[in-house]
């Protein structure tokens, strides 16, 4: 059980398993992750309103450092809220209370989707699980296992995600147009820079986008300022924002969706910690295999809950 004394991001919920009561109930963070569990859920935009989202990140074990650099360097675009507690462990994540049922979590397993990446290249997109290339690190690893990497190599890395703040931005009349269209946010390259870390260096920031009328760009930056966590309040917005972040084309978004913007409102634009553009692009090849992280944004994410909760 969590300790819900943790320092809590704005809106996370406290643990509904109860000393007085006794009684079980299943919190909307580890439902996610149950669902996601039992390939049940793509997309987890809208899912479990007051807990945190995060992307996932799982590489060798001797490049963790310069990432754990590059998030320390980079918080608002790489916000860090969880790491393995020991290289090769899929069961455990740091610090206590990151997951709110960490006695039924297995990263493997509890997220939607998975793609997984070798020199730089995927080798398996929407892949269900890890299990296939990840084996029980509590059993002997079988011989069909015999020419992947070993487990105990890699290290997981969750990072904060700004679908973590829409059910905020609902709960103010201020629903993000994706999740009225039913597709995946729009996402664009930009020419802002991150601080290099290690083998980390010449990455570029990655935007999300939100249109809405431009009377309402102060309301929605009041209600999305206090998550921290998860990138916080809009980096830039208004038609202007486009030169000034590097945006060629609204309408063609390196990564997820269009979505219509009405007269009258602007784009509003956060960063987002999409690492396929990160890694694809940076990660050295022929230096071994990256895990975990989910190529279409909404496919990859976990739920997590109390303390420094996140989607898994």
């Amino acid at each position: 059980m969590t300790k819900d004394t943790l320092l809590n991001p704005p809106g996370l919920q406290p643990s509904a398993i109860t000393e007085s009561s006794k009684t079980t109930t299943t919190l909307p963070s580890h439902q996610a992750r149950l669902d996601s569990r039992h390939n049940l859920i793509t997309n987890t935009s809208g899912l479990a309103p007051g807990y945190l989202q995060a992307n996932l990140l799982i590489l060798p074990a001797r490049y963790s450092q310069d990432f754990h650099q590059l998030c320390l360097r980079n918080p608002v675009a790489c916000p860090l809220l969880g790491i393995s507690r020991q290289p090769g462990n899929p069961y455990h994540m740091q610090p206590s209370g990151c997951i709110t049922t960490p006695e039924d979590f297995d990263i493997r397993t509890d997220c939607p989707l998975y793609r997984v990446y070798q020199h730089g290249k995927p080798i398996a997109t929407h892949q269900k699980n890890l299990l296939p290339f990840w084996p029980d690190p509590r059993h002997t690893p079988s011989p069909q296992h015999e020419d992947t990497e070993r487990a105990e190599e890699y290290v997981s890395f969750l990072n904060g995600c700004s679908y973590s703040f829409e059910s905020a931005l609902t709960a103010a009349t201020l629903t993000p147009r994706h999740q009225i269209t039913g597709c995946l946010v729009p996402m664009y390259r930009t020419t802002i820079p991150l601080l290099p870390a290690g083998i980390f260096t010449g990455a570029r920031t990655v935007v999300s986008m939100r249109p809405y009328p431009a009377h309402a760009v102060e309301r929605v930056r009041a209600v999305t300022r206090p998550f921290l966590a998860t990138h916080g309040e809009p980096v830039d917005w208004g038609w202007e924002a486009l030169a000034r972040l590097g945006i060629a084309d609204l309408q063609a978004p390196d990564f997820g969706e269009p979505v219509p913007v009405e007269e009258g409102e602007v784009p509003v634009f956060w960063v987002r910690m999409f690492l396929v553009c990160v890694f694809v692009t940076l990660f050295p090849r022929g230096k071994g295999n990256v895990w975990g992280m989910w190529g279409l944004h909404g496919l990859g994410k976990f739920v997590c809950g109390s303390g420094w909760g996140f989607s898994c």
